[in-house]
């Protein structure tokens, strides 16, 4: 055989020992978990079957539910405050950088291969060494050029899931992060439809309060007149005028409030208030909804919402990262190949045929003595998850109090806005009446202003019950955990197309449990 052959050959088989030891190791690790198994806290476990107080059963459907109010310039500010909000572009950076923590949790799983050359020069005396009585006095120095590139690699079998758990934890980190952008993006949408409705509300009530204050004006001086012929007397003078200075007080704090959700909701668009004039300009019509939400299972909100979800794959990483501090007590196996040449030039440095060099070393450690810092690590990773578990089972009982409670306040707030409803018909019924009556002749007209500023004031107490019931809806959505966008939407699909969560995770991490 040649010796270029035989170089070939020495380096071909040379990797596939170690790519033999390094699958054993692989076949191994798989083998092996020091993590608990998963548990869900019995709380969690005893979940009611049923929300009590549900006025709709059925699956709850969540996607886009605001288009439900017909109102396409609410679409269009959910639809950029999804876009442009600066909350959710900061939730979206910390999410990529959990991400890219996890790849590097991840990179301790796999071996290390690096390319590495060395040069070295030495110029040593004759004189003095061991060498000195050779050279018969013509040689007084020792000159030495060294050259040697060469391929390394570096393994640790993690036959006890040291790494494996770590990385697989840190997946978990990651999906929790994805969770909180969810959360994120619930939370702001929300914040847009509640501060659309503020806008439509203080629009609309500062039309009424003008209305009223236009009738009180007129009222007053027709009371003055009254007054001044006798036929009133000052106290009705004055109660009117207090009325009408009420009445016009109250319209600069709306006219304030106005602006300030208009500001506020451009900020949450992400634009500086103002830019958001030009398609605020327009009227405001979002059509009230009164159908009840269809509710589904308590158990659906495990899955439905989002921080319940971040808060379990939280829980999951703490089990997770006990398997790794548990794995520390057991020793850590590391394997490590160089392949590459030497020469005392360059050109025979990387001569692989003639000046080819390998080297194969393995080191195993394993702990004796730490001072009880392997045991102090797994307590503390024990404590993070009974402190994950109470943190999860606490989110799972508020979810399902904030939906028992939106449940409750959106039933009350429908009934009240009916019964608001019904005063209003009995308003504009006594309207109709006086205002019949003074066009008969046989009716005053201040009878008819009275009875048209109830009116009045009766729709800004109904607009305030519509405001309210709009808010009931909102939060009854926001309690199930809805989805606020048909990307969210196919994000948690991809994520749930297994068979559980767990599988998903473990195939993602590359660990088996």
């Amino acid at each position: 055989m040649r010796k270029d052959q035989f170089f070939i050959a020495t380096f071909l088989s040379f990797p596939a020992k170690l790519l033999v030891l390094a699958g054993a190791g692989l076949a191994l690790s798989g083998c092996i978990s020091m993590a608990p198994e998963p548990r869900v806290p019995s709380l969690v476990a005893d979940m009611p079957d049923s929300f009590a107080a549900s006025q709709s059963a059925g699956d709850y459907q969540p996607q886009n539910w605001w288009t439900a109010f017909e109102d396409p310039v609410l679409d269009k500010a959910v639809e950029q405050a999804l876009a442009s909000n600066l909350d959710i572009a900061e939730a979206v950076a910390r999410l990529e950088q959990v991400k890219a923590q996890a790849r590097l949790s991840r990179s301790a799983l796999f071996p290390s291969v690096n390319a590495a050359a060395t040069a070295s020069e030495s110029s040593t005396p004759l004189t003095g060494s061991a060498f000195s009585g050779f050279g018969g006095g013509a040689l007084t120095r020792i000159e030495n050029e060294t050259y040697a590139p060469s391929l390394e690699a570096a393994y640790e079998l993690d036959l006890f899931g040291v790494n494996r758990n770590d990385a697989a934890a840190a997946r978990r980190d990651a999906i929790a992060s994805e969770y909180d952008l969810q959360s994120m993006r619930l939370a702001v949408a929300a914040q847009t439809i509640s501060t659309y409705f503020e806008i439509v509300n203080a629009r609309h009530q500062i039309a009424l309060n003008q209305q009223i204050a236009d009738v009180l004006s007129d009222r007053a001086v027709r009371t003055e007149e009254e007054f001044q012929r006798g036929i009133a007397d000052s106290f009705e003078l004055y109660q009117i005028r207090q009325q009408l200075r009420a009445t016009q007080a109250a319209l600069p704090q709306l006219e304030s409030a106005a602006a300030d959700a208009e500001n506020r909701l451009a900020v949450l668009l992400g634009s500086f208030p103002g830019d958001q004039d030009t398609w605020l300009d327009q009227p405001l019509t979002p059509r009230l909804v009164f159908e009840p939400v269809p509710s589904g299972l308590p158990a659906a909100l495990l899955d439905q919402r989002p921080d319940v979800a971040a808060n379990w794959a939280r829980l999951e990483a703490a089990r997770l990262r006990i398997g790794a501090r548990r794995a520390e007590r057991f020793p850590q196996i590391n394997l490590s190949a160089a392949v590459g040449g030497q020469g005392d030039s360059i050109s025979a440095g990387f001569d692989f045929a003639e000046n080819w060099t390998r080297s194969l070393a393995a080191s195993i450690v394993a702990p004796i003595f730490d001072a009880g810092r392997i045991t102090a690590n797994i307590k503390a990773a024990r404590a993070q998850y009974d402190q994950a578990a109470a943190s999860y089972a606490a989110t799972v009982l508020q979810s399902f109090q904030e939906a028992e409670s939106a449940f409750v306040d959106y039933e009350k707030q429908r009934e009240r806005y009916s019964l608001i409803s019904s005063q209003l018909e009995e308003a504009e019924l006594s309207l109709d009446l006086q205002s019949r009556r003074y066009a008969a002749g046989i009716g005053g007209y201040t009878t008819y202003l009275d009875a048209l500023t109830t009116v009045y004031q009766v729709r800004s107490d109904l607009a305030s019950a519509a405001l309210s019931t709009a808010m009931a809806r909102l939060t009854v959505h926001r309690a199930l955990g809805g989805d606020w966008d048909t990307q969210i939407a196919a994000q948690k699909l991809e994520m749930q197309n297994t068979d559980s969560l767990n599988d998903s995770l473990n195939a993602e991490s590359g660990d088996t449990e």
